[in-house]
């Protein structure tokens, strides 16, 4: 007898519709699975027979043979264990399955109870849009899965539940949709730096656009206290947005079912030993997102940016560009979303002192050498430098009321609403997106901005890139302002950021 179960898959971060067709036939037993299924997959065999004797079903004595289909695209991990088992109890008439449309997916233990499985959200998203009504998962996934909507999710705990509940012996109730709690997680706060006043605002100007920061400055000087603060003022994630950067998380198996949903901006810090398939994704035999996939929607933080290997920050050229990356592989490719803020610290040399103090001991050719992994491309990429230099004694030993970040946050939603509004539901998220289309319309200078503009052009050596990054900074320091047309007030500041004394070479 022929039995077909729908299911659904993963592709990098995308769920698509996969139908588990179970026949059971004539023959000497066996139990094959075909429709290029990797290791796991067929590992589900032996978990299927455990599961189905274990809890007091039959299992069929016969042969066995599910078609994992679209059978030309290649099925890896323990999503199918479920739909198997559904398929062939209910090819041997041990169950009927429901008349709505519906799907299963769940890893099986050998007991039969229901293991949580990662990429549980981007799969219910298929499910959706299969229009598949009914969505049989393990319950502890089972909150990530109402985040689809307009699908009534059944959290099952076990096959024998998952049985009673077919067969309307005890019905399952849905899960109700997930919603945050009302748990206010402490973040660090920028009322306990002290000084580093043109840092703070170089953090504000770069939260409020969504521009890439990099900070320099001698060791201890507070670089990494600021940017880890960051998080702190960046306006809230939308509903897109946070749906977005769960998907990435959940394939990752980074979510669970206390934390089903991203609420807060992701905030990743790789160690500067990360390769560059960890940076930028890959794997085989399918590639998997990296840390900058990870960071989508949020911030990317390079602490000791220059002691990264050159072909890890060679990698970030083209997603700072594009907000995605491509992973190409033999086995296939895979394209992940990559729209993140880069937020870089360094020391202007190996031993952290040079252009601040006596006690550097370095030469210019182990300057050369240090600051040598830092391509122009890359540093071209970066919309505002800003110096973070040592605080003396005084600094130190007084306790000044610093601005909370409450405070600051405040000003940042109040620039990414002009934002909002400026650009409408379908333009860029932020300043930082904006194309030529909004440059041109959103950036015009008058005459003295143009002369100001044309004397830092040729003076500093600009290039069309790093010119249209200036626009976008003065666009959001003029937002911060509340300014309707950019000032030449507002373009010096932009200017001022635009390159470190200690990167020039």
């Amino acid at each position: 007898m022929l039995c077909e179960v729908r299911s659904l898959g993963l592709t990098g971060i995308s769920g698509y519709e996969v139908r588990a067709e179970c026949d059971l036939s004539g023959g000497l037993p066996a139990f094959e699975i075909v429709g290029l299924p990797d290791a796991a997959v067929k590992e589900a065999r032996d978990r299927v027979r455990a599961a189905i004797k274990n809890c007091g079903f039959s299992f069929p004595v016969s042969r066995i043979t599910v078609n994992l289909a679209p059978a030309d695209r290649k099925k890896g991990g323990t999503v199918y264990d479920l739909p198997i088992l559904v398929g062939i109890l209910a090819a041997g008439e041990q169950l009927r399955l429901p008349a709505a449309p519906c799907a299963f997916v769940g890893e099986l233990s050998l007991s039969g109870q229901l293991r949580p499985i990662p990429g549980m959200l981007p799969m219910a998203l298929a499910a959706r849009r299969a229009g598949i009504k009914e969505l049989y998962v393990p319950a502890p996934s089972a909150a990530e899965a109402t985040l689809a909507g307009e699908v009534t999710v059944y959290p099952v705990e076990s096959v024998s539940q998952l049985v009673a509940h077919l067969r309307g012996d005890a019905p399952i109730l849905p899960a109700d949709p997930w919603v945050p709690g009302t748990d206010v997680e402490a973040e660090l706060d920028f009322a306990d730096v002290k000084g580093q006043e043109n840092g703070k605002r170089a953090l504000e100007i770069a939260a409020a656009g969504g521009h890439n920061l990099a900070m320099v400055g001698p060791p201890g000087s507070g670089k990494s206290m600021l940017a880890r603060r960051l998080p702190s003022i960046l306006p809230d994630m939308t509903r897109r947005e946070a749906l977005e950067a769960t998907a990435v998380h959940s394939v990752m198996g980074l979510t669970d079912a206390q934390h089903p949903l991203l609420t807060h901006r992701p905030f990743r810090s790789p160690h500067h030993s990360i390769s560059a398939t960890g940076m930028a994704g890959g794997g085989s035999p399918l590639p998997r997102p990296g840390e900058i996939s990870l960071a989508h929607n949020g911030v990317l933080f390079l602490d000791e940016l220059p002691e990264f290997h050159k072909d890890v920050l060679e990698t970030l050229r083209q997603p700072l560009e594009e907000g995605q990356v491509v992973i190409s592989r033999a086995a296939g490719s895979g394209r992940f979303p990559a729209r993140f803020m880069l937020v870089c610290a360094m020391n202007p040399c190996k031993c952290g002192w040079y252009g601040y103090s006596d006690r550097c001991r370095c030469t210019h050719q182990a300057v050369e050498k240090y600051l040598g992994k830092l391509s122009g491309p890359l540093l071209d990429r970066i919309d505002l430098y800003v110096e973070v230099p040592p605080l003396d004694f005084d600094q130190l030993s007084k306790r000044p009321d610093a601005e909370p970040s409450a405070v600051i946050k405040a000003r940042v939603d109040a620039a990414r609403a002009i934002q909002t509004a400026r650009f409408g539901p379908d333009g860029p998220d932020c300043n930082a997106h904006m194309g030529q289309q909004e440059l041109a319309r959103f950036c015009r200078l008058d005459e003295a901005g143009t002369a100001l503009i044309k004397g830092a052009f040729d003076r500093m050596g600009l290039t069309a890139r790093s010119y249209d990054r200036i626009l976008r900074v003065a666009r959001t320091i003029a937002d911060l302002d509340g300014a309707e047309a950019i000032g030449v007030e507002h373009l010096a500041e932009a200017i001022q950021y635009r390159e470190s004394a200690l990167l020039r070479r």
